[in-house]
């Protein structure tokens, strides 16, 4: 199991330095760095996966990021796509509106289910649950 043959340049191992020693970067990125430091220091894949305890195919992944697109591409996040906001701030702020609002007749106070079939109602959405509500109003207390 060989590890990468790539050769960095005096400034990105001096970048690569001060991003470790500084240590506020994240995690991952720091580590990303020192894959790349080992790599260059002719450390094969399996001693650099053991050494910093991730996978061999990390070590692939961040060395190969890095002679394709080159050292900022393979030491910083790539944007991950995930799922789209359901509620937005609009949304959140006329829920909050709401039960801050004057329960219905016959109730001292608006409960979290109460509150997830006005918003139905008011038609603000298609469906939410008495759980979401909470997460809401939870965060903005």
């Amino acid at each position: 199991m060989q590890g990468f043959k790539i050769k960095l340049k005096a400034k990105e191992k001096k970048t690569l330095k001060d991003i470790i020693k500084k240590g506020t970067e994240k995690a991952r990125k720091i580590t990303r760095c020192r894959i790349l430091l080992l790599c260059d220091a002719s450390k094969s894949k399996k001693m650099i996966a053991s050494m910093l305890s991730i996978d061999p195919n990390t070590i692939s992944n961040i060395c190969g990021r890095y002679i394709k697109e080159g050292l900022e591409s393979a030491i910083n996040e790539k944007p991950r796509s995930g799922a789209p906001r359901i509620f937005d701030g609009k949304l959140k702020a006329k829920i909050t509106a709401l039960a801050c609002s004057t329960p219905p007749e016959g109730r001292s106070k608006w409960s979290l289910r109460l509150l997830s079939d006005k918003v139905v109602e008011l038609e603000l959405i298609d469906s939410i649950s008495h759980t979401d509500i909470g997460r809401i109003l939870k965060k903005t207390k």
